[in-house]
């Protein structure tokens, strides 16, 4: 018998649950994160575990993304071998017309980041098509299709070696984790593909982030197999670093690890690891041939009664009387609330500003007495001034740091960490780097009052917007001295969680 998958069905499904994951973690790794803030004991990374909460939930209650980099959409469908997809058109193309329905969504409007001429023209589709699709015939009567929304901070992360076959995997994963930094804005999880060839490697870890959390199952029951074991002595020993949430230091750098194998050559042992962020967006389902599929809507009961607010050593910032003297006086790990106009820009804004400056040309906006923000933000929907504007990575500006210091600017604001070129740059001007917390861009744009594009408009979500701000929450990440959490706080995680696992043998 053949079953015949109207592409009108797909295209509804695959639409439909790219909406859902845009604005529902899954259940999976809601609870791991709120089992990981029961149990950190850092206080900058328990604050930004519970800002990942409680935007989770307001994303969740208002059908708004969980972070404003709504990703590339990765598709792995098992085609049954007994299902005959209908129409004229190719597989890719209709599940690039579920995508283009989904990202276009009048109502949750996701934000388009896919660029074609990647190489050189680098020319937004406007619809984030086309989708990265794989697809493997199977015997069955049924489509099976897993689908995620990969944001490109945690997808820049992604590392791959052929190593030689005696090469140890544990030591490969620990040398490549602090090189990672905190741009893929842990605690997510970590992919692992071994074996095949370089391309197998990569697909197996990107396919290994389809599979739930369920680290902690497993280590009640006991590894049963060689693959078990390796991943809970990965999670452990990764864990060990102390890197913790956004970097910060504590004690949930990563909820779990998943790894999928496959043969490979003699000479070759191809390992590859993807990072999963702390905006983990996948979903599955089946198609039988009677009708599209809409995955059930979650229960709010389930998330964890967390609910974020500023710290009482919080300090109040006015963004419109900042002087370098106030910047000079922030020690790393303060928490701000900055209120006031702040501008914002990020790749495609500080090359144009760069080829600007040395062409002797004026630039649109005066940067002398201001910080900069940087985000892309999603376009706003309803009453909102701007949609979801969370934090991009700082260091793909690193190159552009000292320059934009040159024309004024007193401080940035950012995730992750920045480089040792930034940080010098940032110690000579004797201004600040301060961190936003990636995963929470929901939480973030309620405190954006008010936005207008100031300059390079055509660069769409990449354009220079003034922001007006109340109490937006950040932490001091790198300050005046050059000091950085980021060095500093994993460090005394790490030595602290050695000396209590000392005790714990002893």
């Amino acid at each position: 018998m053949t079953v015949t998958i109207r592409p009108e069905d797909l295209i509804e499904s695959v639409a439909d649950a790219l909406q859902y994951i845009s604005y529902y973690h899954p259940m999976d790794y809601i609870r791991a994160l709120g089992v990981a803030y029961e149990a950190e004991q850092g206080p900058a990374a328990k604050d930004a575990i519970a800002q990942i909460l409680t935007n989770s939930r307001m994303c969740a209650e208002g059908h708004r993304p969980i972070c404003q980099d709504t990703g590339i959409v990765t598709v792995f469908i098992k085609w049954g071998q007994h299902c005959l997809l209908g129409g004229e058109q190719s597989l890719q193309d209709v599940v690039d017309e579920g995508v283009r329905r989904a990202y276009l969504h009048p109502e949750n409007r996701l934000r388009a980041s896919i660029l074609k001429d990647p190489a050189f023209g680098r020319i937004n589709t406007k619809d984030n098509t086309p989708c990265v699709l794989n697809v493997e015939m199977v015997p069955g009567h049924h489509v099976e299709v897993q689908l995620a929304a990969k944001g490109g901070g945690s997808e820049n992360k992604s590392k791959f070696k052929m190593m030689n076959p005696s090469d140890s995997i544990v030591d490969w994963v620990l040398e490549m984790i602090p090189q990672m930094g905190a741009g893929w804005c842990p605690p997510g999880m970590l992919g692992i593909g071994i074996g095949g060839t370089a391309e197998k490697a990569m697909t197996l870890a990107k396919e290994s982030l389809m599979g739930d959390i369920d680290m902690a199952q497993l280590k009640q029951r006991g590894a049963q197999t060689k693959i078990e074991e390796l991943r809970i002595e990965i999670f452990d020993k990764v864990n060990a670093l102390g890197i913790g949430a956004q970097g910060l230091g504590g004690l949930a750098t990563i909820l779990d690890v998943k790894i999928l194998d496959y043969p490979t050559h003699a000479a070759s042992k191809p390992i590859a690891m993807i990072p999963n962020c702390a905006a983990t967006r996948h979903a599955h389902f089946h198609l039988d041939g009677s009708g599209p599929v809409f995955l059930p809507v979650p229960d709010l009961n389930d998330w964890p009664k967390v609910e974020w607010a500023p710290s009482k050593e919080s300090i109040r910032v006015d963004l419109d009387t900042l002087t370098p003297q106030v910047v000079q006086s922030w020690k790393p790990g303060d928490r701000l609330l900055l209120n006031g106009k702040m501008l914002t820009g990020r790749d495609a804004a500080h090359k144009r500003i760069q080829e600007m400056l040395a062409a002797g040309e004026p630039l649109p906006v005066e940067f002398a007495g201001r910080v900069i923000y940087y985000v892309g933000p999603v376009d706003p929907v309803g009453d909102e001034v701007v949609g979801p504007a969370g934090p991009t990575t700082a260091t793909r500006m690193d190159k552009f740091t000292k320059m934009m210091l040159d024309q004024g600017l007193l401080a940035m604001v950012g995730k992750a960490e920045r480089g040792p070129a930034a940080i010098e740059a940032i110690r000579e001007a004797k201004s600040a780097y301060l961190m936003a917390v990636g995963g929470a861009a929901y939480l973030v744009a309620r405190a954006i009052k008010a936005a207008k594009v100031v300059g390079f408009a055509d660069l769409g979500m990449e354009a220079i917007y003034e922001f007006e701000v109340q109490d937006m929450p950040v932490t001091v990440a790198v300050d005046a001295t050059g000091t950085s959490v980021h060095t500093t706080g994993p460090l005394v995680w790490r030595e602290k969680i050695a000396r209590e696992r000392l005790l714990e043998t002893a």
